[in-house]
């Protein structure tokens, strides 16, 4: 049982990157081997549009033709049985590095058929993680969720199985001080910190756990 987990932020020690590690914690928990990668440690870009994935009788039909820093990554996850996801919300999306990691990613095993079907080898559980600034209702009345469903829906066609979560109104500096940040009350923010933040990883704990019970 392997569980992979790919963090879409710049941060290694912060918000995503920590409910990315409670995860596999949680997998680990029920006897999963884990691994963490840190997306902004490698070299790659977006798709290209080559269609070599597409290609009748190519090589790489199914598989991402381009070889970088990606390609050892997409055998791992091929060779996995559970990959989470996790990304801090940009400007109302992902980050630029998840972007282009979700492309190369997920295009290559979508089939240009009528249904759009999967062309991964076999049947694994996909999760993702949204982090991000704005509190809930907030969230909700932007239509985060719809674009937060659509990423389940593929992921679930593609994998077989997909879940997520959202930690919101996150804690972004040590020292609020320092930065032009008068929208936040800091003492608040520290204290949704200290109280909700611990159920977050909790919440991401226990989708680890889940991920590696129901792969079994």
């Amino acid at each position: 049982m392997k569980i992979i987990a790919l963090n879409g932020s710049p941060r290694k020690k912060n918000n995503t990157a920590t409910l990315l590690e409670y995860a596999l914690k949680g997998a680990a928990s029920r006897g999963a081997t884990t691994e963490l990668i840190h997306l902004y440690d490698l070299d790659y870009k977006g798709c290209i549009s080559c269609f070599a994935c597409k290609t009748k009788g190519g090589k790489s039909y199914g598989r991402c033709a381009v070889q970088d820093d990606l390609t050892p990554v997409f055998s791992r996850i091929e060779a996995s049985d559970g990959i989470i996801l996790g990304s801090p919300i940009y400007y109302g999306t992902v980050s630029g590095e998840m972007k282009s990691f979700m492309e190369r990613l997920l295009f290559p095993y979508t089939e240009y058929t009528s249904a759009y079907s999967s062309v991964f080898p076999r049947k694994i559980k996909a999760g993702f993680i949204y982090t991000m600034n704005v509190p809930e209702d907030m969230m909700q009345e932007i239509g985060y969720p719809q674009q937060f469903k659509l990423h389940q829906a593929t992921l679930q066609r593609i994998f077989g199985a997909s879940e997520y979560m959202c930690s919101t109104d996150t804690y972004q500096f040590d020292d609020y001080s320092k930065y032009v940040s008068s929208r936040f009350d800091p003492e608040k923010k520290l204290q949704r910190h200290k109280e909700i933040f611990p159920q977050d990883c909790e919440k991401a704990f226990l989708m680890g756990a889940r991920f590696a019970e129901e792969g079994e």
